[in-house]
């Protein structure tokens, strides 16, 4: 059964997780996005008193 015969399976089962692992994390993490937007204060609304009609 060929399909049993692990040599040229785990070589690129290997390959693909250190591509996975140490070359595809450098690259996304090497972009930069424009127009990040800046760290603001937050700002609460205060709650309106709620009238209720029946009293």
């Amino acid at each position: 059964m060929p399909q049993l015969n692990p040599n040229p399976w785990f070589a690129i089962l290997a390959f693909t997780w250190l591509v996975f692992l140490y070359f595809l994390p450098m690259k996304i993490m090497g972009h930069t996005y424009p127009g990040e937007q800046a760290a603001q204060t937050p700002h609460f609304a205060q709650p309106e008193n709620w009238l209720w009609p029946w009293l």
